[in-house]
């Protein structure tokens, strides 16, 4: 912004948005976890750099229009990563219907939160490393589900059927055989239950 009195030029004024106080410690947390982290700005580079300075990023894309930010995307992607994107803005759409998984602050614009996967109730970037730690601990939960079951029914389902008997071997009763079966249903849902005791992660 210029300052002038009549036609002489006074001087200019600089502005720029300053970082969100949790962001440094939430790229931190980010980089603790095994993420990358870059900035995907449409400011100018200078403002851009001066930002990811004070948050601790490293890879700066600057002055970067709309489609400019899905080609980013779409780069990252084909070099093998998955990427989340993590926006509010209606300039920030594209890219985040282009990313493998897109966040929307709940603080954003109607289409940005309408675009992305996931929309963060409160508008703190803290909720992006609980909703990565989650996400992972409920993968973790499902995989271990699916082990338990499968190899419970690979060793339960031949000895229901009778394959110890024919080798002279004892007989299960039907009842036993139901009753097993269902404690690995049992198994499984209080597996999946302990998640409700789920903590955030502490981001400082």
């Amino acid at each position: 912004s210029f300052v002038a009195r009549g036609r002489a030029l006074l001087g200019a004024v600089a502005l720029a948005d300053t970082p969100r106080p949790e962001a440094r410690a939430v790229v931190s947390r980010l980089r603790a976890m095994g993420i990358e982290t870059a900035l995907l700005t449409g400011d100018r580079r200078a403002a851009a750099e001066f930002v990811a300075r004070a948050v601790g990023i490293g890879e700066v894309h600057a002055e970067v229009l709309p489609e400019g930010k899905s080609r980013v995307v779409d780069e990252l992607r084909g070099t093998g990563h998955i990427v989340a994107m993590v926006g509010d803005g209606i300039n920030d759409a594209p890219a985040l219907a282009r990313a493998d998984l897109g966040i929307a602050l709940g603080s954003g614009t109607d289409i940005a939160m309408e675009t992305a996967g996931a929309t963060l109730v409160r508008p703190d970037l803290r909720g992006v490393v609980v909703a990565v730690d989650l996400s992972r601990k409920t993968v973790r939960t499902i995989r271990q589900n699916l082990f338990w079951a499968f190899i419970y029914n690979v060793l339960g389902i031949p000895i229901a059927a009778g394959a110890m008997a024919a080798f002279g071997g004892p007989s299960l009763s039907p009842m036993i055989a139901a009753g097993a079966m269902a404690l690995s249903s049992v198994f499984v849902v209080t597996n999946s239950l302990r998640l409700r005791g789920y903590r955030a992660p502490e981001v400082q």
